[in-house]
């Protein structure tokens, strides 16, 4: 079967397609024609809004050819949600230039900073949760849902230090983010997992006391496992690698919480083939497969 990427004027006019209660994966260059060729039984392919903000070339032919087959979701690892800057116009428009040319099923974004005045940091940096980051963020979404027309998700971070600052929890930061923006929620199970690991915390308290019926979308990944200058372990949300055992079993627990919800697979450095990937999605397809059998609903 030959592989055909086809072009598209940048408002593409693409049929609304929702993202469906299965598995998908972060789409890599290296995997489109493995999965044009294969028809690849995938949910749906997500991808970094910021590889797509050229105006052409290969990226745009490839994302248009699988757009044409699959729902996609957009993800933003550039807007700095959590900064203390305004968000930056151009950046803005390129990204709501993204979502009107692919019409993506969902929309999100990190609950982190990563810019200072005109320097971008290749991070994602965590913030303290106090009443003026509540507002700045609230601020700041909004923008991003004005700009785009739509509803966007917040993923909770992975952290690796806590804010004397901080005078709300976590979990309520996140739902007060919601309430007052009208946003969504992303929760990124093996973000949960690093930080509670990191900081000595329940992964498992913190799932039952987040506002789970306020999630849009799940995500699982690997993570790098090291020490900290005492020898306590301190573990890396890397995306280099298969999603740990550990991390499976509480994303088991957050659907016995919730419904089936969209589930994505990132692996983003140290990329493996495309039958390894496909695997870890077949493996979130059955448990969002028993999920459904179960009859579960959010509580």
């Amino acid at each position: 079967m030959q592989t055909i990427l086809s072009s598209r004027p940048a408002t593409s006019g693409f049929a609304k397609l929702p993202i469906p209660a299965r598995a998908g994966v972060g789409l890599k260059a290296k995997h489109v024609s493995d999965i044009l060729k294969s028809d690849a039984d995938v949910g749906f392919f997500e991808v970094h809004a910021e590889n797509y903000m050229g105006a052409g070339g290969p990226p745009h032919a490839q994302l248009t050819a699988i757009r044409e087959r699959y729902p996609v979701s957009v993800h933003g690892v550039g807007m700095s949600i959590g900064g203390e800057n305004q968000i930056d116009p151009d950046h803005l428009a390129r990204f709501a230039a993204v979502v009107e040319r692919y019409e993506p099923g969902l929309v999100s974004e990190h609950l982190a900073w990563s810019t200072h005045d005109d320097v971008f940091y290749n991070d994602l940096l965590p913030l303290p949760y106090t009443d003026e980051t509540l507002a700045r963020i609230v601020e700041h979404v909004d923008q991003v849902q004005e700009a785009i027309s739509r509803q966007i998700l917040i993923e909770n971070p992975s952290t690796y230090v806590v804010f004397e600052q901080s005078t709300w929890s976590e979990v309520d930061f996140m739902a007060e983010i919601a309430e007052r923006s009208g946003c969504g929620l992303l929760f990124d199970v093996n973000n949960v997992y690093v930080s509670a690991t990191n900081h000595g915390t329940s992964p498992r308290e913190y799932i039952e006391a987040y506002p789970l019926h306020l999630v849009g979308e799940i995500h699982l990944a690997g993570h790098a496992q090291d020490a900290d200058d005492t020898g306590a372990p301190l573990l890396i949300d890397s995306h280099d690698r298969e999603v740990c055992d550990d991390v499976w079993a509480l994303y088991d627990l957050v659907l016995a919480r919730t419904r089936a919800l969209p589930s994505l697979v990132e692996w983003d450095n140290n990329v493996p083939d495309w039958p390894m990937l496909a695997a870890e999605a077949a493996r979130a397809d059955a448990a969002l497969a028993a999920c459904e059998a179960s009859g579960r609903r959010v509580a």
